[in-house]
């Protein structure tokens, strides 16, 4: 039996599940690292090409689901990039607004056309209605009860 494909019925879901998650980040990071960005700096361009407009660096991390400081961290780290930069917010000056660089959205742009080549090249292997059922059961981690 080939070892890239072997399944070991004894693994625990959750170790199973963990696993590929993993290798999965490993192979999406890599495909990003010639664009210079990461899996984490990717999330934080979309949000703000999503939102169209600069978000308060509180509406990110909730967006993101991560702590403030993580963002913080991110921010400086885009910026120093030159892929986003801090603006004042003009209703309250003591909040900061991160806004997309026209550099910022065009390295977007390549990482998103670089993920989508990656996805196609992980998910290749799968068969008719099996990327379906993959979605419909990933989609169950994700519902809130």
């Amino acid at each position: 039996m080939n070892e890239n494909h072997r399944h070991e019925v004894n693994i625990p879901v959750w170790a199973n599940l963990a696993h590929t998650a993993a290798r999965v980040e490993a192979r999406l990071e890599a495909a990003l690292a010639d664009t210079g960005l990461s899996l984490a700096k990717f999330a934080v361009l979309e949000q703000l090409m999503k939102a169209g407009e600069p978000l308060l660096l509180t509406r990110l991390s909730e967006r993101l689901s991560c702590c403030k400081s993580n963002i913080t961290q991110l921010i400086d780290r885009l910026e120093a990039d030159s892929l986003v930069q801090r603006v004042d917010a003009p209703e309250d000056r003591r909040s900061v607004l991160a806004a997309l660089t026209a550099e910022g959205r065009r390295r977007y742009e390549i990482g998103s056309r670089t993920l989508a080549a990656a996805e196609q090249g992980l998910l290749k292997s799968f068969e008719g209605g099996e990327l379906e059922l993959l979605n419909k059961f990933l989609g169950r981690f994700n519902t809130t009860e």
